[in-house]
């Protein structure tokens, strides 16, 4: 394979010396081999990547987020990559935060003359900073708090219910908490008529529920669809490549991750993040491997409960990403898929390529 220094300007300017391509997204569900592609892309581009992972931001969660740190060596060479491990586990990172972090890792790599490779199967956070969404944080609304302070779950339930009907965000309602600061934010935007989204709405990890899912998408209309500037940033020329199996290859491979994943620690991992005084809920709130894990280390599921359970619920998180990149396109967003099955050199040359032949939308 060639090195990084054959690779020569061809690839990033058009004829007139225009800028063609600033920023290469590698994209897809999960377990589809990602974080290979894109360390090796970087390797090839002179760049380093950039995670679009909503969970691995989190020190600590290592296993469970798949967080593959020998892939980003590539020919005895470690990639950098940013925006992993940035915060600890307990903390509830949002795609607010996502998008300034993501801001000034671009600013670094533009300073360094370094090509930015974002890289994740989060397509929430992936539009974000493509699409540039405008997003502003909730302030609280202490005289609101005071009216709601002493309700039951329930009763927080149904005045929930009486702003949005679906309630489609299932972890709005785990706790009091979090039930009053979802009505806080749905009564600010009821009564504020502007294009942004709150931060707090997009607060969940990819596993936490349906924070890819349609449906949840639904259930910030019309915010989100209101909070989409052009269809890209104008300071970004992204090219987004996503990989992809049959749905049968992509089922086989999430179970036999699974395995493997529990065979390498992950339960002793969980386990470990509990003991360092970390509630069950709050990793219960990360979903997939975290919630059924700690379900089953505090005795509320068996463990073959737990594996099967879990498993099942990876497949349905894969079917969920798939929704929302066609989401993404039937709104306009070019996305070429690769086949999982090339050789990683072949899908390499694949990008290459498609980055040396614009495609006009």
């Amino acid at each position: 394979m060639s090195t990084s220094n054959e690779i020569d300007n061809k690839i990033h300017l058009k004829k007139d010396g225009s800028i063609k391509y600033n920023i290469l997204a590698v994209t897809g569900p999960t377990a589809t081999g990602k974080t290979a592609l894109a360390a090796h892309l970087a390797f090839r581009l002179g760049g380093e990547v950039i995670s679009a992972d909503s969970r691995q931001v989190y020190r600590g969660m290592d296993i469970g987020t798949g967080k593959d740190l020998d892939d980003y060596v590539v020919e005895g060479t470690r990639i950098p990559v940013h925006l992993i491990d940035i915060v600890d586990a307990g903390y509830q990172y949002n795609v607010f935060e996502f998008k300034r972090d993501f801001q000034k890792v671009m600013a670094d790599l533009r300073a360094r003359a370094k090509f930015p490779v974002l890289c994740g199967g989060s397509g929430l956070y992936i539009e974000a900073v493509l699409r540039d969404y405008r997003l502003i944080e909730v302030p609280v609304n202490e005289m609101l708090r005071a009216e709601l302070k002493g309700k039951s779950l329930e009763e927080l339930t149904t005045i929930l219910k009486t702003y949005k009907s679906n309630l489609h965000n299932i972890t709005d309602i785990v706790n009091t908490k979090r039930a009053i600061r979802a009505i806080e934010i749905e009564d600010y935007y009821q009564n504020l008529n502007i294009n942004t989204i709150p931060s707090e709405c997009q607060s969940l990890p990819d596993g936490a529920s349906p924070s890819l899912s349609p449906s949840f998408s639904q259930s910030l209309s019309p915010l989100v669809s209101q909070s989409l500037s052009p269809l890209v940033s104008p300071s970004l020329s992204p090219l987004i490549v996503a990989l992809h199996f049959d749905v049968e290859t992509r089922r086989k491979r999430i179970t036999e991750r699974l395995h493997q994943r529990l065979n390498q620690g992950m339960i002793e991992e969980v386990g470990g993040l509990l003991r360092s005084g970390i509630a069950p809920e709050a990793l219960t709130y990360y979903g997939l491997e975290y919630k059924f894990i700690t379900l089953y280390l505090t005795g509320e599921l068996t463990r073959q409960e737990m594996i099967q359970k879990l498993n099942i619920a990876i497949h349905q998180f894969a079917k969920r990403q798939m929704t929302w990149f066609r989401k993404m396109e039937r709104e306009g967003t070019i996305i070429h898929w690769i086949d999982g099955n090339l050789t990683l050199e072949e899908k390499v040359n694949q990008v290459l390529e498609l980055m040396q032949t614009r495609q006009e939308s």
